[in-house]
Order: structure tokens, then sequence, then C-alpha cells
């Protein structure tokens, strides 16, 4: 088949990376403009750009997708079908409309349900079994197309957010080319969503990383996984933000008497209280610090056991 592609970060790469290794013909790429790096000091590619110009594709980047003057562009083109993998906009009709097979989504979930930017990182945070990806006919809506096919995969009891987008990643290209396959020698089925199950989920903010230990230690957990890599879950200590990079449930907690947010340091292991429960950290990393186990944070710590988290 002939392609265009459409995304921009790494889950997006990784399906590019498995376009290219198969029999179809990608005849351009189109990805979000260039941004300035975190240090201001030049401009940083997406992951998707950075794939297509390695491979030599012809690269497209526009403002607006919906603009007249780039639709034409892909018209010209003539693609059988528009694969989309988060591509950051929202694409109108004369685009869904423009390819023979239509626009075909890959989304990270199994759709109804986690609707929206961030399927991921919601899976793990609300505890989810499992989870999958989800190929997708693309309409007027966010992610209310039919359906084609869907991989499920479950979610192991220390999942992150980022060993999962890697597992995710992993079987989203093979998952993409068996939907494909089928489209184009006519098996494919549309499954139509049921629209009462559906749930939707917001783009993450680093606010959501303040952890507030008037919640359970089964809940704060799940956030602290479901934050990582980013936004990362934090408190502060003095004025200082204390970075929570793992943690488990405390199995011995009864032995443990700790107020919600009270740091207690009881050996060479580190608690703190919670609604119901303390949490162990187990990997932190204070500010200035680099991330080190707790063992060792124990051993050079300048906070005092019974100091309240801010």
């Amino acid at each position: 088949m002939k392609i265009v592609f459409m995304g921009t970060p790494d889950i997006a790469a990784g399906v590019l990376g498995s376009l290219l290794d198969s029999e179809h013909e990608i005849l351009g790429v189109v990805t979000q403009p260039d941004k300035p790096n975190q240090r201001g000091n030049g401009i940083a590619y997406s992951p998707v750009k950075l794939m297509a110009l390695n491979a030599g594709l012809k690269i497209f980047q526009p403002v607006k997708a919906s603009d007249e003057a780039f639709v034409d562009e892909l018209r010209k083109l003539d693609p059988d079908v528009i694969v989309v993998v988060a591509f950051g906009q929202i694409l109108k009709n004369n685009i869904l409309t423009l390819p023979k097979y239509g626009c075909i989504n890959v989304h990270a979930s199994l759709l109804p349900k986690y609707r929206g930017a961030s399927p991921i990182q919601w899976a793990v945070i609300n505890g989810e079994k499992e989870t999958g990806v989800t190929i997708m006919h693309m309409d007027a809506g966010i992610d209310t197309g039919d359906m084609i096919l869907q991989k499920k995969i479950d979610l192991a009891p220390d999942e992150t957010a980022g060993s999962l987008f890697d597992r995710l990643t992993e079987i989203s290209g093979p998952t993409l080319l068996e939907a494909l396959k089928r489209l184009e020698d006519g098996t494919a089925v549309s499954i139509p969503q049921n629209n009462d199950e559906a749930t939707y989920v917001s783009m993450l903010k680093k606010s959501m990383g303040k952890l507030n230990f008037n919640h359970s230690a089964e809940e704060l957990e799940r956030l602290i996984r479901g934050l990582i890599p980013w936004p990362g879950a934090y408190t502060f200590v003095g004025g200082k933000m204390l970075k929570i990079w793992k943690a488990g449930i405390a199995a011995d907690y009864e032995n443990v008497e700790a107020a919600a947010g009270q740091i207690r340091i009881i050996d060479n292991a580190i608690f703190i209280g919670t609604e119901d429960r303390p949490l162990e950290i187990l990997e932190l990393q204070l500010e200035g610090k680099k991330r080190m186990v707790a063992s060792d944070f124990v051993r050079g710590t300048v906070i005092a056991d019974g100091t309240f988290t801010d």
C-alpha cells in the first residue's frame, strides 16, 4: 500500500520503523513543527522527523494540517491510506476522507476505554490489569471511530508508564501491519465502539506529580509508577524538592507509626505515612543530589526521623 504517515513522539517512530521494514511504500511523513530544545540554544526534532531524515523520506511539518494548501500536497501524493500515531493535531474531513482506505489510527488503549491524550499513564495510575493497542478508522470525533483490530497485554505488578510505553510500542507496529493486510485483502471488519463504556483522559500536567499523602498508599504507589518518566512524583522537605522514583507498600506497616506526610527513618528504610498505611520509599532524589536507593540515602541524609513533608 502507498502510505502517508503522521506522527510525532517515540511511539510513533516505533510504528514508522515497522512500516519501513515492511513491503509498504511510505510516500511521506507528517510531523509537528520543530521546537526549541529544553536548553533554549537549538532546535529539537521530533523522533519521527529524525527517523524520516535517516530514511530519506519526504517530510511535511504544517502548523495546521487542515489548511487547504497542505491538503493539496497530500492529494498530490495520492495515498491509499494515512496512518496516524500520536500526531498531535485534530484532523478534519478534508484529510479523513482523502485516501482510498481512509485514515487509520494506532491508539495505545483498549478502546473505548481511555480515549484521549495519555492512555498509557492512566492505565497504570488506575491499576488496570490489562491494556493494549487498538487500530481504528478515524472519524471527526476523538478516538471514536470503528475498530479494526485490538491486541491485549497484561500489566506487570511493578509496571511504570515508561515500561508500558516500551511494551506497547513493540506490539503497535505488528498489530498495524496485520490491520493493513486485512484492509488490503478485504477481510477487515469494522467494529463500532460502545460509547456508553467510553472514558476520556486528559494530558498530564507537572502539578499531578505533587503527592498528597492524605490518599491511600496503594493509590500513591500507582501514581508514582504512572508518572515515570514524566512528570515524575515529588514532595517537598524543608523547601527542597524530593523526587520519589520507586515505592512499595510497607509489608510490616503495623510496626511503623507515621501520620500522613510524616517521614520515618527506621534502620536503613524510609517510610512516609499516608491515609491508611505507610508507603516505603525505595528510590529517591533530593533536590541537588543524585538519585539513590533508600539505604544509601539514609547513610548520607540530613532529614531527621519524624520530619513532615511540606
